[in-house]
């Protein structure tokens, strides 16, 4: 028996465990490996091309949301963008995949993970809609739970 793909969802994202915002869309996260060939001579004397995994390959994602008060977020993202502080600021950082009842579909983790850019809602008087921000998360390791 498949599983059901899902149709309505949320997200939520968590700093060293604690949920610390809710967002709207997240980019495609990735991970892979650098590709290692080796070039060899067989015992006959023929060229053999052999493929190794190599080192874990780093990535980032970019998430939008609805700008808030969230200080724990906020403060976060200001680690880097503002003190240029990126050791202070590496945390691991899972994103959790919500069915349409809340319940937690995948989880997501980001090691080492850091703000690396953010950027302002476009801003404008008398508009009707939420103030969405955009952040891009650098990380080092993504494991798929």
């Amino acid at each position: 028996m498949t599983g059901r793909i899902l149709t309505t969802y949320t997200f939520a994202l968590e700093l060293g465990g604690i949920e610390v915002a809710s967002f709207q869309d997240c980019g495609s996260i990735a991970y892979g490996t650098d590709v290692i060939e080796m070039k060899q001579i067989s015992p006959t004397g023929e060229l053999m091309l052999t493929k190794q995994p190599g080192a874990r390959l780093s990535g980032e994602v970019t998430i939008s949301r609805g700008m808030d008060s969230n200080a724990a977020f906020t403060t976060w993202v200001k680690e880097t963008a503002a003190n240029h502080n990126v050791d202070a600021a590496r945390k691991n950082v899972t994103i959790t995949v919500m069915d349409s009842q809340k319940n937690p579909v995948r989880r997501i983790n980001l090691t080492n993970a850091w703000a690396s850019s953010w950027s302002s809602p476009s801003l404008e008087a008398g508009g009707s809609g939420p103030a969405i921000e955009s952040v891009t998360i650098t990380y080092e390791d993504v494991t798929v739970e």
